[in-house]
C-alpha cells in the first residue's frame, strides 16, 4: 500500500512537471508568433514607406550638419540629386550579380561644393569589360540613397590593400583612397540617353540597377509557431486521456 502511494506520489510529480513544461512551451510559441505578426505589419509598412521614396521626386542629398541624423529606417532608398565634380582615376570595382550577370559596380567619388564628396554607384560593368572613364567638368547625380556595406560581403572580407571589394564599404573605399567621404553612397539611376552625365553607356557602368526586395516571411513563421503551439495542445490531451485510461485499468 504504501509503495503504491509512493509510486502514485511520483506519477503525479512527473505529470505535474510536464504539464508544467507543456504550459511554457504553448505560451512561448504563441508569444513568438505574435511577435512574429508585428515583425510583419512592421516590414510591410518599411516596405511601403520605401515604394514611396523610390517613387517620389529627388530631393537634395544630405548636407554634412545632418549625416549623423542618417538612418536606415528613415533614409535608404531616399531619391536624391546632388551636383559636382567626379575625381579622376579614382574608381573602385566591387563585385556584383546583377539581372545582367556576374561583374563590377563602379564606385566613384564625386566632390560636390556644399555635400561632402560623395561615392556613386554609376553602375554596372561585366566580367572582363571596361567602364567608360567619369566625365570631366559639373555633372548632376540623381538615384537612390544607399547605407555603406562594411566588412565585406557574408562569405568574403574586402581586401583593400589588393584592391578586392565584395561590399560597399565606403569608409574603407575612402580610406583606401584617402578621401573623407559621406557615410552613404548613391546608386546612380539610369542615364537617359542624350543626357550629359555618368560616363554610362550600353556597355559599362549600366546604371538603374538597384534592386529593392524585401524578404518577408512573417505570417509563415507565425504560423509555423502557432501550429507547434497547436501540436503542444493535441499531445496535452492525449496524455491525460492516456492517463485517465490507466487509472481506469
Amino acid at each position: 500500500m504504501v509503495a503504491e502511494q509512493g509510486i502514485q506520489r511520483r506519477r503525479l510529480g512527473w505529470q505535474l512537471v510536464v504539464l508544467f513544461a507543456a504550459i511554457v512551451a504553448f505560451v512561448g510559441f504563441i508569444a513568438l508568433g505574435n511577435w512574429q505578426l508585428e515583425r510583419r505589419a512592421w516590414k510591410q509598412d518599411l516596405m511601403a514607406r520605401v515604394a514611396e521614396r523610390v517613387n517620389a521626386s529627388p530631393v537634395a542629398a544630405p548636407l554634412p550638419s545632418e549625416w549623423q541624423a542618417i538612418s536606415r529606417e528613415r533614409d535608404e532608398y531616399r531619391a536624391v540629386r546632388v551636383k559636382g565634380e567626379f575625381i579622376d582615376a579614382a574608381d573602385t570595382p566591387v563585385v556584383a550579380a546583377t539581372e545582367l550577370g556576374s561583374g563590377y559596380w563602379i564606385m566613384s567619388p564625386l566632390r560636390t561644393r556644399s555635400r561632402g564628396t560623395i561615392l556613386v554607384n554609376r553602375g554596372f560593368v561585366a566580367q572582363g569589360g571596361e567602364p567608360a572613364p567619369v566625365p570631366a567638368g559639373p555633372v548632376e547625380v540623381t538615384g537612390l540613397l544607399r547605407l555603406s556595406e562594411p566588412g565585406g560581403s557574408f562569405l568574403r572580407d574586402n581586401v583593400p590593400a589588393d584592391n578586392r571589394w565584395y561590399s560597399r564599404d565606403v569608409g574603407a573605399i575612402g580610406s583606401a583612397l584617402n578621401l573623407s567621404l559621406a557615410p552613404y553612397f548613391i546608386d546612380a539611376a539610369a542615364q537617359q540617353p542624350g543626357s550629359p552625365g555618368l560616363g554610362q553607356s550600353a556597355e559599362g557602368p549600366v546604371g538603374g540597377l538597384t534592386v529593392v526586395r524585401f524578404h518577408n516571411s512573417h505570417l509563415v513563421y507565425a504560423l509555423t509557431w502557432y501550429a507547434l503551439a497547436l501540436m503542444v495542445v493535441i499531445a496535452g490531451v492525449i496524455v491525460v486521456r492516456e492517463q485517465r485510461k490507466l487509472r481506469q485499468s
